[in-house]
């Protein structure tokens, strides 16, 4: 069995970095077309509703999607529960959203947001159609029919945004990618997982289920909110063009550091659950999924900052090179983000629900007090300083909750993370060093020495002194490739 959970493991992180990458390339590349086509207030606009958008979200799933994967033995009569609960919250949601359009549209001072915001609202219903169908396939390691659709869904949803931007339709280019890309996936979710709900409603499931799934959903709830907060603050406090800049700085960080951190989200949660009874092998899971993230997420990270104005750019031209400094200030917060969600899975696997909650709280609780008070003080650097603090902050904390309840003591997940932290760090400050020798005044050949420098550096050191997440990503490389022959 365990073999057998491996291969699945190994096939699952195959399908999912073909979905992740997949979906990212998408997005990346019509992104790099829409931001030439559009304004930073267009995207001001989108920021602005993205907190009220994404809690509805974590409302309609409710934390049952992580309850139906966590439950060993799942049945008809419990996906039915979660269908209709799914649909008649999502409805009941959206009707709020509606009603509340125009005090929202006030409170910015923004009439526009009204109506984008009543209609973008509609992606609560086409997303609760097919929460169960998603959690079917994650339940069951189907990673490969998950990346088919979303990467179909995507492309479709891109296309028809770049022409309606073409066409001129501003902001509405924007909303209308959400909702095809929603209705394509719930569409094929439909007709690729052949799964139909019964007209039954369980009120012993649904108690079961929400016992768990409940404090997850609370939890869900404080850090979508503290993740979108800062938008809500800056399209506040602040005029939309520069909301624009921090949404386009954070869409371009999120890629770097939640491409293979999504990845590993997807697998690591239901594989962690089956192997929630055997202690050590948990633990050895969890260490393999952060050494190789952090083996390749830092390095990138640290990448991303020497060449930001280059790269800015280069990819979304002179009106964007405002969002550098906000860039900049994101991967540094992205280094912590990558790492967040292992050790969160890993607490949620063992069912350890309500300390996580509980836990949500205070960490978010110091973590908004930090982003307020920087607003205070600092104006927009305050907030990003902020946010930085907050991913820091919550990264500490999930590794104490890891230590205590896993037994992956965090001392030892410093400790392993250390060589790989000043490895980054040493190739970051030498490219820095040859480069100001060089003294060479083009942008774009200072970014290849730059980059060219901090790969070498970086690979060579790992090599000599063998570092363990070195040659941790090395073997799953080679698996993946002996895998792929066979």
């Amino acid at each position: 069995m365990q073999e057998n959970l491996k291969a699945k493991t190994v096939s699952g992180m195959i399908w999912s970095a073909l979905q992740r990458f997949g979906t990212m390339g998408i997005s990346f590349v019509s992104n790099i077309v829409l931001a030439r086509l559009l304004t930073p207030d267009d995207y001001g606009c989108i920021g602005m509703l993205a907190i009220f958008i994404t809690v509805s979200n974590t409302f309609v799933d409710g934390g049952f999607g992580s309850a139906l994967i966590q439950k060993k033995d799942v049945t008809q009569k419990d996906y039915s529960t979660i269908f209709w609960w799914n649909l008649f919250l999502s409805v009941v949601l959206y009707g709020v959203l509606f009603i509340s359009a125009p005090a929202v549209s006030r409170f910015y001072n923004i009439p526009l947001l009204e109506s984008v915001l009543q209609v973008q609202g509609v992606v609560l219903i086409i997303n609760a159609l097919n929460i169960v169908q998603t959690n079917q396939l994650r339940k069951s390691i189907n990673f490969k029919r998950l990346a088919t659709i979303y990467i179909v869904s995507h492309i479709v949803a891109a296309a028809l945004a770049i022409v309606l931007a073409y066409m001129g339709w501003g902001v509405w280019a924007l909303v209308a990618q959400q909702i095809v890309a929603s209705s394509i996936t719930s569409i094929m979710l439909w007709v690729m997982n052949r799964w139909m709900p019964s007209l039954c409603f369980s009120v012993e499931s649904f108690k079961q289920l929400f016992s768990f799934g409940g404090f997850v959903l609370a939890s869900n709830l404080i850090n979508t909110f503290c993740n979108n907060v800062q938008g809500l603050l800056i399209g506040k406090f602040f005029n939309p063009a520069t909301l624009g800049y921090y949404t386009q700085a954070r869409k371009l960080e999120e890629i770097a550091s939640h491409s293979l951190s999504g990845i590993t989200d997807q697998v690591s949660y239901p594989v962690l659950s089956k192997l929630q009874s055997n202690k050590y092998a948990m633990i050895s899971a969890i260490r393999k999924l952060l050494l190789s993230l952090a083996f390749i997420t830092f390095p990138l990270m640290l990448i991303l900052v020497l060449v930001a104005e280059p790269l800015i750019l280069f990819i979304y031209g002179e009106k964007w090179l405002p969002c550098v400094p906000y860039f900049q200030i994101l991967c540094v917060a992205g280094m912590a983000g990558s790492l967040y969600s292992v050790n969160m899975r890993s607490i949620e696997a063992i069912g350890k629900s309500k300390e996580m909650f509980l836990v949500t709280v205070i960490k978010r609780f110091v973590g908004l007090s930090a982003i307020v008070i920087g607003l205070m003080l600092y104006d927009i650097k305050g907030v990003m300083i902020g946010i930085v603090f907050n991913y820091w902050f919550s990264y500490f904390v999930n590794i104490t909750m890891v230590s205590k309840y896993v037994g992956y003591k965090w001392k030892q997940q410093l400790k392993d993370l250390l060589p790989i932290v000043l490895v980054s760090l040493f190739a970051m400050l030498l490219s820095l060093f040859i480069v100001k020798i060089i003294g060479v005044n083009l942008i774009y050949f200072n970014t290849l020495i730059k980059l060219f420098i901090f790969v070498v550096v970086y690979m060579i050191i790992s090599y000599i002194f063998r570092l363990e997440a070195y040659k941790t990503v090395l073997n799953i490389v080679i698996n993946i490739i002996k895998r792929n022959k066979n």
